[in-house]
């Protein structure tokens, strides 16, 4: 089981994040991110590849998908907040897009 990230942890994981676009919530400890593919299959494709993971580390993302353009927020509900899990999906996420 994963635990929440200390407030010292949370610099040396999220900041990588933060310079690829990812961006903290206001409203819950959460980490946001908008993709944009060059069109509908290639943004469900992303999907699918990035479910493989998700379900192999049973880690799944909060996300919503209008054509070309996907909207993620992750966040470990187990725990209340970011995890681990939630940065190791979001480099996940960011390697599988600039494919």
């Amino acid at each position: 089981m994963s635990e929440k990230l200390s407030e010292a942890a949370r610099k040396s994981v999220l900041e990588p994040l933060f310079e690829t676009g990812w961006a903290v919530l206001d409203d819950r400890d959460a980490i946001t991110k908008t993709y944009q593919f060059d069109d509908f299959v290639e943004a469900f494709g992303w999907m699918a590849r990035v479910a493989l993971f998700a379900e192999k580390w049973n880690h799944h993302p909060e996300w919503f998908n209008v054509y070309k353009t996907v909207t993620v927020t992750l966040t470990t509900h187990d725990v209340g907040g970011l995890s681990s899990l939630d940065a190791k999906l979001a480099r996940k996420m960011d390697a599988l897009a600039a494919r």
